[in-house]
Formats: C-alpha cells, sequence, structure tokens
C-alpha cells in the first residue's frame, strides 16, 4: 500500500466532493445541535405547560366549589316566589270582613263566646300587613281549647301572641287572646288603630254592652 503525497491530498480536499461531504456533516451536526436544542426547549414548555394546566384546574375546583351554591338559585327564586304567591292565595285573607267572619264561624263551631274582638294594625311592609287581635272569650274548657285549636289548624293564616285566663266560674273560664294575622296593605282597612306591644294583664274582660 502506498502512501499519498502531499499533492495527492490537496487535490483531494480541493476536489468537489471533499467540500459536499464536509458541507454535510456540518448540516448534520447544525440540524442535530438545532434538534436537541428544540427538544430540551420542548420539554421546558411541556413541563411549564403542565404545572400551568395544574394551576388552572385548581382554581376551577375552588371556582365550582365557590358558586356551587348559587347553582340552580334563579330555579329556586322562582319555586320560592311561586311557593309565596301559593301561600298568599290560600292563607292570607282576601279581605278586613273575612277575618271576622272566620273568627266568628270557629265561634259557633267551638260553642265559645267572644266578649269583644278589638282590631290594631302593625308596621305596613311591601307585601303584607300584620292585623293583631285582643279578644276576650268565654266557655268551657274544652271549648275554649277546641276554639284554640281551631285557630291553630285554620286554612287562614293565625298566629297566637299570648293568652291568659281572667277568671273562672263554675265550669266557665274566662281568657284574654291576642293572635295575628296579615293582609295585603290595599286590603287594610283606613283608620285602624296602631298595634302597642302591651302585655297582656290579668283583669276580667269586659262583657259587651246589653249582656
Amino acid at each position: 500500500m502506498t502512501e499519498k503525497s502531499p499533492s495527492n491530498l490537496r487535490e483531494n480536499l480541493s476536489s468537489p466532493m471533499s467540500w459536499y461531504y464536509a458541507g454535510l456533516a456540518i448540516m448534520i451536526l447544525l440540524v442535530a445541535g438545532l434538534a436537541i436544542r428544540l427538544g430540551l426547549d420542548w420539554a421546558a414548555v411541556s413541563e411549564s405547560s403542565k404545572d400551568a394546566l395544574a394551576g388552572k384546574q385548581g382554581e376551577l375546583k375552588t371556582l365550582e366549589v365557590q358558586t356551587a351554591p348559587l347553582r340552580g338559585l334563579d330555579h329556586r327564586v322562582l319555586l320560592s316566589r311561586e311557593q309565596m304567591q301559593d301561600f298568599y292565595a290560600k292563607r292570607i285573607p282576601a279581605a278586613y270582613s273575612s277575618i271576622s267572619a272566620r273568627i266568628g264561624e270557629l265561634e259557633v263551631k267551638s260553642g265559645v263566646r267572644l266578649s269583644r274582638l278589638q282590631y290594631t294594625q302593625g308596621t305596613t311592609g311591601n307585601d303584607l300587613t300584620e292585623i293583631s287581635m285582643d279578644a276576650g272569650i268565654s266557655g268551657e274548657y274544652p271549648q275554649i281549647m277546641r276554639f284554640i285549636n281551631g285557630l291553630e289548624r285554620d286554612q287562614t293564616f293565625f298566629v297566637i301572641r299570648a293568652m291568659n285566663l281572667t277568671g273562672q266560674q263554675g265550669g266557665m273560664v274566662n281568657l284574654r287572646l291576642r293572635l295575628s294575622t296579615w293582609l295585603r296593605p290595599a286590603d287594610v282597612p283606613r283608620g285602624l288603630p296602631q298595634a302597642t306591644d302591651r302585655p297582656i294583664d290579668s283583669t276580667t274582660v269586659p262583657a259587651k254592652e246589653g249582656e
């Protein structure tokens, strides 16, 4: 095997094929370097994206927990309004006169005797106004209990505020009773006295004139 002379070496280096292979090698090295750099950058971006995604998922989970009580709120508000209107239609007196009419029916049904019935009104609200009643009732104990139970179970919405036994003679019992119902503001008559918070005392309830 003969050694190449310097002139042959120079000829080989100066040939187009030598430059071609050298350039190809350099290109391969550049492409490999770029591929490695791209891979490293992609890994960094991917890791950052994962962290960002995890953070966003955590925020979303927190928002879901915070907004859970508000889900379906519009439906619940609508349902509450419907229930309120249904309650008003069924249990709030349609007129002022219907209050005394209903109490009169319970009086007859239970067998008690009302010696008086005074009405006052509370503060007028946006939807309803409280109507307070102060009544003197007499009758046998079972009759009074039937009257009280009738008030509590009546379709008309009555709330017993206070009651006190004011006297007893033989089998007859006298009861002082304060209760409330509500009217729509438009149904409240003019000139009705304002209610006070005075407690019920134990004085005997006066009878109606002529009794």
